[in-house]
């Protein structure tokens, strides 16, 4: 008798990090096992720690092509959906940001997400789902945060280009956009924008909470409950869309 094929799998890249984490957490939940993708040593383990009969470590660097064909080797069935979540760096607002840091922000955004779809095409079935993880600076631009606006901007527009790729096998593609998240990457790009503006890091934090129609930030569990989300059924109907979870900022129509 044969052995059954191994479960359904979900491709997390960044499921070392504070969102990341959360989105594996909830993958999990739903069912799926994780390949978590990190590009450092010693990060897609942590992403695994304590939950070892679900999660798949695996080092690779989005950020080059050779990432495609290692991923793919590690698929072993059916991918239900990949998420690509990686860090870009923070350099700081468009007046000082190197132009160098833009490019190599881009590449692993846009790049990235290019790379591990091709990783996982030849596993994908009907209703799988191509998640990547934005954020709201790609739609409201600000003068402190350059390489996440340009980069994640950049994504929204490969996200619409996957989903006519990829629409006539059944498949779609969505990108998330969190408002700023409580996080570690937040609190240095507060510091950053704290630096350039001769302000205290908390009077920076208040700034940014203020921005929020609730006064918050978003929590890692809410990307992750949202991503969960996304592997319903019903979310056919949001293919090639953005979710916006970001806490009442967006003021733009529509």
């Amino acid at each position: 008798m044969s052995s059954p094929e191994p479960k359904e799998l979900a491709v997390v890249v960044g499921g070392s990090g504070a969102l990341g984490s959360a989105i594996v957490d909830a993958l999990i939940a739903a069912g799926l096992r994780v390949v978590s993708v990190a590009r450092s040593a010693g990060a897609p383990e942590k992403a695994g720690a304590g939950r070892a009969d679900h999660v798949v470590p695996l080092m690779a660097d989005l950020a080059c092509d050779e990432a495609i064909d290692a991923i793919s080797a590690a698929i072993d069935a059916p991918v239900a959906m990949v998420v690509h979540a990686p860090g870009v760096p923070v350099a700081g607002g468009v007046l000082d940001v190197p132009p160098s840091l833009l490019g190599e922000a881009c590449n692993i955004k846009a790049g990235g997400f290019v790379r591990l779809v091709r990783a996982v095409d030849h596993r994908l079935r009907e209703k799988s789902r191509l998640v990547a993880i934005g954020g709201h600076y790609g739609f409201e631009p600000t003068a402190y945060a350059a390489t996440a606006g340009v980069a994640n901007a950049a994504l929204a527009n490969l996200v619409r280009q996957m989903s006519w790729a990829y629409g006539p096998r059944g498949i779609t593609a969505h990108l998330v956009a969190p408002g700023p998240a409580d996080t570690g990457r937040l609190h240095n790009v507060a510091a950053a924008r704290a630096a350039r503006e001769g302000k205290e890091v908390e009077e920076v934090l208040a700034d940014m909470r203020a921005e929020s129609a609730i006064g918050a930030f978003v929590e890692p569990a809410q990307i992750g409950w949202a991503v969960r989300t996304l592997l319903a059924p019903e979310a056919d109907a949001l293919a090639g869309s953005t979710l916006f979870l970001d806490a009442g900022r967006r003021r733009a129509i529509p």
